[in-house]
Parts: structure tokens; sequence; C-alpha cells
């Protein structure tokens, strides 16, 4: 591993803080709070608002090329840019799926049509998208998908269902995987369409998680018809298509130690202010202090894989199992920072935000690619080992 800040991240870094600085209030500090469904009245409103600032000052998606909106912005600025985010508090933009995963592939497969169209509302907030991929009988093999498009002269009519859809219920539009060939192999005969989620047809239901939150979706299509030029990419190459995220966006893996490290901090702070056995508190207690140097050296963990994989970028690995290794373990370090935090905190971790979190916390290890998965994904492209 091997990597520094170079002179021209830093100076990213010293033109965005300011600009932060001069930005963020404790009203845009309060925006994030609600999870991903902006349900809290006007919460979604406010984060626009937030995201149209952002973009109008060049930061709403730096990775972007300079002629779709962004800086063209290298690894290391990305990473500062995640950083610096996190250091001033402040949400990023509105579509978190649009930006690093949606406009890559629009970029790369989009007409000039669909370009001009979608990328410029997308990157203000003023758009939001949502991905049309996950099926109840797809999941991680989402190869295996089965919601059809069949085409009708000028238009694709298209029925099935999709489910965890993030967003879904304030998407205006959807990038939608779509079985067009169905005799074909799984991992073809596949198309991606770009669907306007006002399109009559199109139902959404609520997923309310265990947290009480409103952040999934199902969603049904019935008959709904979208024009033929709503195509993403050539026909039956859908597959393809989807695969293309992250092109320009390389600098995420950093935001998953940020925020990780950032709880198990609060955790430690709390912990000294925490009675334990005999008056001294639970920071002072040997079990619990044990069981919190455990899960601080989880959140360090987390850092160096983070940071190997933004060295492997600069020397031009392309990110590979890094990333199901950083998912791996941030999802089992997010359960045990709850695990931790019951033991450390008592009846205090039953409730508010440490009673939220350890609930939530149980999805982290199915949400984004299970366990599963990426354990094969590390046994077979890491390790070397043959397929089961």
């Amino acid at each position: 591993m091997d990597f520094a800040y170079p002179a021209d991240a830093e100076a990213f870094r010293a033109e965005f803080r300011a600009w932060l600085d001069a930005h963020v209030t404790d009203e845009v500090r309060s925006i994030g709070a609600g999870g991903l469904g902006y349900d809290k009245p006007g919460q979604l409103e406010r984060s626009q608002a937030w995201n149209r600032e952002l973009a109008d000052a060049g930061y709403a998606a730096i990775a972007w090329p300079v002629e779709y909106g962004g800086r063209g912005a290298g690894v290391m600025q990305q990473v500062v840019w995640a950083e610096e985010l996190h250091r001033a508090r402040a949400p990023g933009p509105v579509n978190v799926l649009g930006i690093p995963n949606v406009a890559p592939a629009i970029m790369t497969y989009g007409t000039e049509a669909q370009k001009t169209r979608l990328l410029p509302p997308m990157l203000r907030g003023d758009e939001v998208w949502c991905q049309g991929f996950s099926e109840p009988n797809a999941g991680s093999d989402l190869a295996a998908l089965s919601t059809s498009a069949v085409r009708d002269g000028d238009h694709w009519v298209i029925n099935g269902q999709k489910v965890w859809t993030s967003l879904g219920h304030h998407a205006q539009w959807s990038e939608l995987l779509v079985r067009t060939d169905p005799d074909a192999p799984k991992h073809r005969g596949i198309s991606c369409l770009l669907v306007d989620m006002a399109t009559p047809g199109i139902d959404i239901r609520p997923l309310i998680t265990i947290t009480g939150e409103h952040d999934f979706n199902e969603v049904f299509f019935d008959d709904v018809r979208v024009p033929a030029d709503a195509i993403l990419g050539p026909v039956n190459e859908g597959w393809r298509v989807a695969m293309t995220t992250l092109t320009h966006e390389r600098g995420g893996v950093a935001k998953l130690h940020l925020g990780t490290r950032a709880k198990i901090a609060d955790l430690i702070e709390a912990a000294k202010v925490t009675p334990a056995r005999g008056g001294a508190s639970a920071a002072q207690d040997p079990a619990l202090r044990q069981l919190l140097a455990r899960v601080y050296l989880e959140g360090e963990l987390l850092k160096l894989i983070a940071e190997r994989a933004i060295s492997g970028e600069l020397h031009g690995r392309p990110l590979g199992p890094e990333s199901s290794i950083a998912k791996l373990v941030w999802s089992e370090t997010d359960q045990h920072i709850g695990e931790v935090a019951a033991a450390v905190l008592g009846p205090d971790a039953t409730s508010g935000r440490w009673g939220r979190d350890r609930v939530a916390s149980r999805q982290a290890t199915i949400a984004g690619g299970t366990t599963q998965i990426n354990k094969n994904i590390i046994a077979q492209r890491v390790l070397g080992l043959p397929r089961g």
C-alpha cells in the first residue's frame, strides 16, 4: 500500500473546506437525519435545495467529466470530497444511486438526447433516480430477473415486479432491467430501459423496515408502455450496461470507514460517562474495555482496507476484490458496534440512536451484496478456490 495526498488534492481540500464552512448550517446538517427515505416533512425539498447549492458551486459530482458538469476529479480528490463532507457533517447529493451508478451508464451508452435531457436535472437533484434491479426471486442472483419487456411497435410493454427499490417513492426516473429475450441464457437477453416513474401502470407500494422507516418499495408494472427510444444501450445487452457503474466514481470506498469510525468514537465517548460495576465508568471496566478495543480495531481495519483499495486505483489496478472485503468487514463491524453498545450502555442502548442503529444493523449483511455472496467472491478471486 502506497499513497499520499498530492498537492492538487490538498488544494482542493482547502477550497472545499472553506466553501463548506461558509455554507453548511445546522439546518443543512439536519437534512440527513431520518434515513434515505426523506420522509420527514420538507426533508426532500431541503435536500434538493442543498443539492442545487453543491451543483452551482461544482461540488455535486466532482468525478463526472467536465462536459457533463463535473470536475473530472481524480481518486484522491474524490477521497478528500468524502472526508470533508463527513468533517462538516453535511449531506451529499440527493441522487445517491443516480450520480455514481446510473450516470456512468448514461454517459457511456446513452444517446445525445438522453444525456442532454437526463443528466443536468440528475446533477442538480431536481429529478430523483432509483434502480429497478432486484426482484423477489432475483436478488443476489440478479441475472435471474423475470420482469419482461415486449416490443409493440414504437413502445416497449413492461410486466413484472421489482423489490427493495430505494427512493422509488420519490423517484421521477428508474434505470430498469428487463428481460427482452426469454430464450437467451440468463445473463443475455436482458435490456436496460430508462423509465418515467409517472407512466400509467406503475404501482409503488412501501416496504417499512423494522426501524419503522420507509426507505424501500416494491414496484409493480402492469402493461406499462414506454417509448422504444427509452432503451439504454443495445437491446439484449442490459447486463453489460448495468455493470457500467463506478466508471468515474472511485473514491466512494472511503465513505464506509468514515461513518463507521465516527460511530465507534461516539460509543467510546459514551462509555466514558456510563457507570459500570464498582463505580467506575464503562470505559474503565476491563471486560467492557476489551470489547471497545476490539470494535475500535475493526474500524481501523476497515480504514486500512479502504486505503489499500485506493492505493491500487492510484497504481493502475482496477477496484476489484477489495470492495467485497470492505463490504464484508463494514457490515460485520456495524453489527458488532450494536452488540458492544448493548453491553456497554445497558438499557440506554435499547432506545434512541443506539437502539435504532442496532435494529437497523441487521440489514447490513444483506444489503448491497449478501455476506455469503461476498465470501464467495473473496474465495474465488482472492484465494483462488474453485467454485463449490
